[in-house]
């Protein structure tokens, strides 16, 4: 699948991609705010990620801006089937320098229309560990409503943490999604 927002195209991460993907996402102050990526972070474990096939209900997208001349990959965003939550959950990771500029929520809002239009999906869940208010701004703006907290374990953490719960309801939070996309 893929989508375009003004600043930001969503695709499937290719192999040729896993130094620049070691290099947006090895950052401590990254890896520690996920659940399932390890610390330190490598190019082969990029590549090894990008190898993973992927099933229907598994969508894995890199983020690239494409605010200047050439586009850059910024981070990653995607549904998967939750491991310890019923249905299926957002995830979503930015490199350090692309924080605070909307790229987030503007290719969560898109994500959000290949979950409900392209997947069919009726509901999300996601999460986000207290210590990452950040992210739980952008869920919010996503529509995303608390439903409670969870210890959650962090790979690259090697311990749990605790983290906010959300969901959201597509016939009754999410705004429409008015962006082309693909599948």
């Amino acid at each position: 699948m893929f989508a375009r927002t003004k600043r930001l195209t969503l695709r499937p991460g290719w192999p040729e991609d896993a130094a620049e993907i070691a290099q947006a996402i090895g950052h401590e102050q990254v890896v520690t705010k996920l659940s399932r990526v390890p610390w330190p972070y490598t190019e082969a474990h990029a590549a090894e990620w990008l190898a993973t096939s992927r099933a229907k209900d598994n969508v894995s997208l890199s983020i690239l801006a494409h605010e200047e001349a050439t586009p850059r990959l910024v981070g990653g965003i995607g549904i998967h089937p939750a491991e310890d939550m019923d249905g299926h959950e957002l995830g979503y990771w930015l490199t350090p320098d692309a924080w605070g500029r909307g790229y987030a929520t503007e290719a969560g809002r898109a994500v959000l229309g290949i979950a409900r239009y392209a997947m069919g999906l009726k509901s999300l869940r996601s999460r986000y560990y207290v210590d990452n208010p950040a992210s739980g701004n952008v869920l919010r703006k996503l529509g995303f409503r608390p439903t409670g907290r969870m210890n959650t374990y962090s790979l690259a953490r090697q311990r749990e943490a605790e983290s906010i719960t959300l969901a959201l309801d597509f016939d009754a939070d999410a705004p429409l999604c008015r962006m082309p996309i693909a599948a």
